[in-house]
């Protein structure tokens, strides 16, 4: 095979290969490790090294778009800006699991290199400008989840939860993969820019059967990660079975790695066709947030009732990528960013409240935990708040952003239906807080014990929580920036 043609750029995926690297390096060292779980912290603080040298790695591809690989893989301020996000997906998840791998046995090594890896293929899809690479980044960060989902293989919770989102998420491979070979069997390319220029000079012509089924099947493809409805009803079972670590990361990376493929191939490549795919998102959106909050209001179990809040800020986010305006693509950013701070600030409080045999997951366990755990109340209060979009934290200007954007883009209707979910969620997220100011509990929570890692994980969540709400000019800047490199 002769590759003296194909255009080598390592340093662009610098921080992939950092995070590749540590991922087999901590599986070799797990190996040469003390056989006993206490004895294998170490891997969580390499790991967690990996990823601040990958997050040192990202800074410098803000600015200036560099390709490679033969214009496969792009390093623009899109991409870097997503790196970032997913960097600190990462470290905050790692923050959260060293306790929380300890407390359930879970096998370290792998566990910590398939967060890597996993975390590898995320930032691939942000990357990717062929669909094969995104293809590529999916599947590298979709096994990881599978394995990771049903790791803890003696808790049949688990295992079902891996092998319910194994199946179904090959059936969106499929969709995935068949819409993107109809793709190419249209325009004669898989890579973005050259399906945009054959799209774009060719014009009405270009509206064939065949490319408008593919373009659906991708839609299927990336719904199916975004859990947007109907695609979602895998999103409760496997959040609730799999470790609540793995959730957290599950639903921050996962869905911003969908959305970072989703606006790379919609906006760079499909645009000539945005007038056709505005009214399917529409419709996606407000049945995604519709059913998300409608069917959160009756959950029991704070794990599902996640689950379904996750479904209806995909709603939220797809209301801004209706919009398609500069403020609605800079906003999905802005509340990526938001949302990863507020669901893993959640998550880290669930998996705080309980220990070894004793999730603590019904909502009911909440009661009362104001007065014997205030910090950590006072920290949940944060996230369900935020979540609820009260000012002025960060959910309230993700939300501000989002709306204000299909305002301006005249979606009248669509920002309405968004403001009503936004105030019916209200409900189930206050609720939490209620329970635990002004309910006293039915049982006694006690002998738990609160990781120290964990611990700056939750302070982390509730700075960049504050932060994003007072101060979100920056970011917001810094988003609009980094899309305006894709548009």
């Amino acid at each position: 095979m002769d590759l003296s043609g194909l255009q080598i750029n390592f340093r662009i995926i610098m921080p992939e290969i950092i995070l590749a690297a540590f991922g087999m390096l901590v599986l070799l060292v797990s190996v040469f490790s003390s056989s006993r779980e206490e004895g294998k912290d170490h891997l969580g603080y390499i790991s967690l090294f990996g990823v601040i040298l990958a997050l040192g790695f990202s800074l410098p591809l803000f600015g200036k778009a560099q390709s490679g690989f033969n214009g496969m893989i792009t390093a623009d301020s899109f991409a870097a800006f997503f790196k970032l996000v997913f960097g600190l997906i990462c470290l905050l998840t790692i923050l959260i699991s060293v306790g929380y791998t300890k407390q359930e046995d879970i096998p370290m090594g792998e566990y910590y290199a398939l967060v890597l890896f996993s975390t590898t293929g995320m930032m691939l899809m942000a990357a990717g400008t062929n669909l094969l690479t995104i293809f590529l980044g999916l599947e590298t960060m979709s096994i990881s989840i599978y394995v990771l989902a049903g790791i803890l293989r003696r808790d049949p919770r688990s295992v079902e939860s891996a092998m319910k989102y194994f199946i179904l998420g090959a059936f969106a491979t499929g969709f995935f993969l068949y819409g993107a070979a109809l793709l190419y069997g249209s325009t004669g390319s898989f890579g973005l820019k050259e399906i945009a220029s054959y799209l774009s000079t060719r014009g009405t012509e270009a509206r064939s059967p065949m490319l408008i089924i593919g373009i659906a099947l991708l839609t299927i493809g990336f719904g199916f990660k975004i859990a947007t409805v109907p695609f979602h009803m895998w999103t409760p079972d496997v959040y609730e079975g799999a470790p609540t670590s793995i959730t957290a990361f599950m639903a921050t990376g996962v869905k911003a790695a969908a959305f970072a493929g989703l606006i790379r191939v919609f906006f760079s490549a499909l645009g000539p066709f945005q007038p056709d795919w505005t009214a399917i998102m529409w419709l996606l959106s407000v049945a995604t947030m519709t059913l998300g909050n409608i069917v959160a209001v009756s959950q029991s179990n704070i794990k599902r009732m996640l689950a379904y809040s996750s479904i209806a800020h995909a709603g939220y986010i797809l209301v801004a990528f209706t919009a398609g305006n500069a403020l609605g693509t800079s906003s999905i950013l802005f509340y990526l960013l938001a949302y990863a701070f507020m669901n893993i600030g959640a998550f880290t409080v669930v998996i705080l409240l309980g220990k070894k045999g004793e999730e603590n997951t019904l909502i009911a366990d909440y009661a009362g935990i104001g007065f014997k755990y205030p910090l950590l109340a006072a920290a949940m209060t944060i996230f369900m708040l935020s979540m609820a979009g009260i000012p002025p934290l960060a959910g309230f200007m993700g939300k501000f952003y989002i709306f204000s954007a299909a305002v301006k883009a005249k979606f009248y209707w669509l920002a309405v239906i968004g403001v009503l979910n936004s105030a019916l969620s209200v409900y189930y997220y206050l609720r939490v807080t209620v329970l635990m100011y002004f309910r006293e509990s039915e049982r006694e929570i006690t002998g738990l014990t609160f990781s120290p890692a964990a611990v700056v994980g939750v302070t982390i969540a509730v700075a960049g929580v504050i932060y994003l709400g007072i101060f979100p000019s920056a970011v917001l800047a810094l988003a609009r920036a980094s899309i305006g490199a894709l548009m």
